[in-house]
């Protein structure tokens, strides 16, 4: 990979469903994006379009190992992990170690770039919440062993040694922490309330909602959630800010609202409450408001019938 003046903007995670559309969006900026993924949870065929572009390059690495990106960065987006369930369940240890050593590797590229540093947290960091909404000043009611803690401590953990870096050696740093993200290129194996009930929907099959249904959640479009990194990326606010859309939904309800906008004929049916699956989830997003002037544009139907059409067009 050839160095030159120019400075790139590395996307780790990049193969991913957020992350492919962060490249996408950034590439259509005019910026010059190296995207950096292992493909363990993310799929080259997202970014598939942008391979060949002259202001885009793909490296399959895993971010736990040091590496030499080969080009002069300015930023760097760090989205490596795992980040639903079926994944971090499969990788307990590799999430982990990607929130640990992966995270502490892209700092020293950013500390030795002397580039700003964006760290992709996570709702999670707040548990099973007992405030709600939830504000980023609320420190969370987290299951530090359960099967979700590989997860929601490596996030902790991460923005734990963000902040060391940010103190003791003066990288420019942001943290957002990401609500419920969907949209088209989800994984449609991913295990999540959003895939899961769509691609239900689609193939004509139950509906599967565990516990009964009046857990909440809040969800985002990714082109919102893109549109909310850029902005925090490129502001003089560090965080941790919450990125997300506060309209609540209970899953019951969201699942109703699927089955009527995919048209389908699906009955509900009732499963067990997965360990330490939290009850409530709705971000508070006036710091995104104040500091960034960012808030979700795109209404849960329209979002809902992209990924629907997205999904047929995968499975039918």
């Amino acid at each position: 990979m050839a160095v030159g003046k120019a400075k790139w903007i590395l996307v780790s995670g990049g193969a991913g469903f957020i992350g492919s559309h962060l490249c996408d969006y950034l590439v259509a900026r005019g910026e010059r994006v190296l995207c950096v993924d292992n493909t363990v949870t993310g799929n080259k065929r997202n970014i598939a379009h942008l391979l060949g572009h002259p202001r885009f390059r793909f490296r399959k690495q895993d971010i736990t190992r040091p590496f030499k990106p080969g080009v002069k960065l300015r930023q760097v987006y760090n989205l490596a992990s795992p980040a639903s369930p079926v994944g971090y369940y499969k990788k307990p240890l590799e999430t982990i170690l990607v929130g640990s050593y992966g995270v502490k590797n892209m700092l020293d590229l950013a500390l030795r770039n002397r580039a700003r540093f964006l760290q992709a947290s996570t709702s999670e960091v707040y548990g099973d919440p007992k405030v709600h909404p939830q504000r980023e000043d609320y420190w969370g009611n987290v299951n530090p062993i359960g099967l979700r803690s590989c997860y929601d401590e490596s996030k902790r953990y991460a923005e734990a040694l963000v902040m060391v870096y940010r103190r003791r050696f003066k990288v420019e740093t942001r943290i957002a922490r990401i609500f419920n993200t969907y949209g088209p290129r989800m994984d449609l194996k991913d295990g999540r309330v959003v895939p899961n009930l769509v691609k239900q929907a689609v193939l004509g099959q139950p509906l599967t909602v565990y516990g009964d249904g009046r857990q909440t959640r809040s969800f985002c479009f990714v082109s919102d959630l893109v549109k909310g990194l850029h902005s925090l990326m490129n502001s003089r606010f560090p965080g941790p800010t919450n990125l997300g859309n506060p309209a609540e939904f209970t899953v019951l309800a969201f699942a109703k609202k699927i089955r009527k906008l995919s048209g389908s004929k699906s009955r509900i049916v009732f499963k067990p409450l997965p360990e330490d699956d939290p009850t409530r989830r709705k971000p508070d997003i006036s710091k995104a408001r104040r500091e960034l002037r960012w808030r979700p544009r795109v209404s849960l139907d329209e979002g809902l019938g992209l990924t629907i059409d997205y999904f047929r067009q995968q499975l039918v």
